[in-house]
């Protein structure tokens, strides 16, 4: 989970600023420089459903084998899905 020497220090202001919305699908996409509400590296570049919100974060469901997960993550390791 490393970054790239020119992709290394702060993230753009508006991965802060995005409002994902209930039902929205997302990529899960682990930004190593915000340790904060990190998922587990299992889901890296998963796509999942955006569920709820929970304070800052939001809780995404994201299919694992034959169940499905639910884990809490703030939006900095999240991306919006431009799929279907």
């Amino acid at each position: 989970m490393r970054k790239a020497p020119r992709a290394k220090g702060k993230p753009k202001l508006t991965k802060f600023l995005y409002e994902h919305e209930l039902g929205a699908s997302v990529i899960i996409k682990i930004d190593s420089s915000q340790q904060k509400s990190l998922p587990h590296r299992r889901f890296h570049g998963k796509i999942g459903k955006v569920v709820g919100k929970r304070g800052r974060g939001y809780v995404v469901s994201v299919a694992q084998g034959n169940s499905m997960r639910e884990i809490i993550t703030r939006t900095e390791h999240l991306e919006p899905y431009k799929g279907n």
